[in-house]
């Protein structure tokens, strides 16, 4: 004895294609893009595809044009550990317990150039690295702070 609702469930869903074949059919790429079977024998036609677009790739190449350390004068220009004194009127907002300190003719000590990295020639904006030592009220000793700086923000006092 069959039942009638289970033949009538069946026929509305093979009509939306709910009971087609449980295998999705397979994509076939265009024949344009296959490589010849002869060239890539027991290969799948996606892995051609792949193995083709691999062959296709063009090296990259990366050139950076940096000038050599020996052709700027740096070496007289940075005076590392040399006495230097702040002309342009600049504020900094790093120095811990003071909520504004101005640089303006502060005299302090020319510790790094960082402008030069691994010896070569970097664009840093603000190259010079200066230590500075204030006085804090509060405090028995000064503290001590770097600010990187421009070489036309400072002098050298030596």
């Amino acid at each position: 004895m069959s039942c009638s609702c289970a033949t009538s469930a069946a026929a509305p869903a093979a009509a939306i294609g709910l009971l087609s074949s449980p295998r999705p059919s397979a994509t076939r790429l265009p024949s344009s893009l296959a490589l010849p079977r002869s060239s890539s024998p027991g290969l799948t036609t996606a892995a051609r595809w792949r193995k083709q677009q691999h062959q296709r790739r063009q090296p990259v190449c990366c050139e950076v044009a940096v000038r050599s350390s020996n052709d700027s004068a740096t070496s007289s220009e940075h005076r590392i550990g040399a006495k230097v004194r702040v002309t342009a009127p600049l504020k900094v907002y790093h120095v811990p317990r003071v909520p504004e300190v101005d640089l303006t003719g502060k005299e302090g000590v020319l510790k790094q150039y960082v402008g030069l990295w691994k010896e070569k020639t970097i664009s840093a904006n603000l190259p010079y690295k200066v230590e500075f030592l204030l006085d804090v009220e509060g405090r028995s000793s000064p503290v001590k702070f770097s600010a990187h700086l421009r070489d036309d923000e400072f002098e050298y006092l030596d």
